[in-house]
């Protein structure tokens, strides 16, 4: 079994949470809002949250993303 940077996977993790809580929020607000005062802000940042969580859980099993890094430096 081959050792883990944990300061590139969580710099990856954290990379891909905030991503996804981004694109999970965007999606939230494009769906019903006309103007910028109809958002449910709440609602958004509870499905961006709902992202982020899963993002960091998902990267538990593994980042291609850091397989990468570590794969170049050698």
């Amino acid at each position: 079994m081959k050792p883990i940077n944990w300061h590139a996977w969580a710099k990856a993790a954290l990379i891909r949470a905030v991503r996804t809580f981004a694109e999970a929020a965007l999606a939230y607000i494009g769906t019903g809002a006309v103007v910028l005062g109809d958002v449910n802000w709440l609602a958004a940042l509870s499905a961006g949250g709902f992202g982020f969580v899963s993002a960091i859980l998902l990267a538990l099993t593994g980042l291609p993303e850091e397989e990468l890094s570590t794969l170049q430096r050698r």
